[in-house]
Order: structure tokens, then sequence, then C-alpha cells
């Protein structure tokens, strides 16, 4: 199995840039994931709430462990993300189009992750 199916068979994610803006990918990405039943995290700091769900500053404020983060935001904070899921443990993570940087797969392999690129989560997860 690949990396990709199997990011798609885990339980708990965060979806980094998560945004109350309905015209933003954050917010169509957190919403996707939800709708599909799957347990996700919003993750902005510069929002308390994603429609009801409360919204976390930064991956090591969620309660529970999560298995893969996707991050909606640009290139250099998705390596800030690589750098704090890599600290965190976290097995996956999956940068929407737009949001990897140079050298992602290489940079997240030396920091134990499985990383995703060139793929968006809500087409593999419609597959």
């Amino acid at each position: 199995m690949n990396e990709l199916q199997s990011a798609l068979e885990q339980e708990v994610y965060a979806v980094v840039g998560a945004s109350n803006n309905k015209d933003k990918y954050g917010y169509k990405v957190f919403k996707f994931l939800e709708n599909h039943n799957i347990k996700v995290y919003p993750i902005n700091p510069n929002a308390s709430q994603i429609e009801g769900t409360n919204c976390y500053g930064k991956l090591s404020e969620l309660p529970e462990k999560i298995d893969v983060v996707v991050t909606v935001v640009p290139p250099q904070i998705s390596k800030k993300i690589a750098e704090e899921a890599g600290a965190l443990e976290i097995e996956y993570l999956w940068m929407q189009p737009g949001s990897e940087f140079e050298n992602a797969e290489l940079y997240c392999e030396k920091l134990g992750l499985k990383c995703i690129v060139n793929e968006c989560i809500m087409v593999e997860m419609r597959g």
C-alpha cells in the first residue's frame, strides 16, 4: 500500500489553515473531512471556532494525537508545520496543492514524516 492510500485510511486529522471564509480552501477541506465523518481538528491561530468547532492555534494544543496533518497554507508556513509535526511524531503530512515547499519530501523524510504532495485530499477521498 502506498503512503497516499495509507494516509486516507487514518482516523484523526488536523487542517492547518482552516478558515471561516467559505471561499477559502481551508474552509472547504475542513468541511469536506467533517462531512465525510472524519474526526478533524481545525488549526488557525486567528480563529477561536470554525462553524462551532473549537479551533486551535497550533498542533501541540490539540487534545489528542492526530494521524494526518493537512496544510492549506503558504509554503513557508507548511515548512514550520512540518517541523512541529515531526517533533510531535505525527505520521503523515499532506500538503494541499500550492502549500508544498521546495524539497518537501526530502525535508519531511529527515523529520520522520510521511509526506503527500501534489494531490488534493478532496479528490483522492472521492476516488
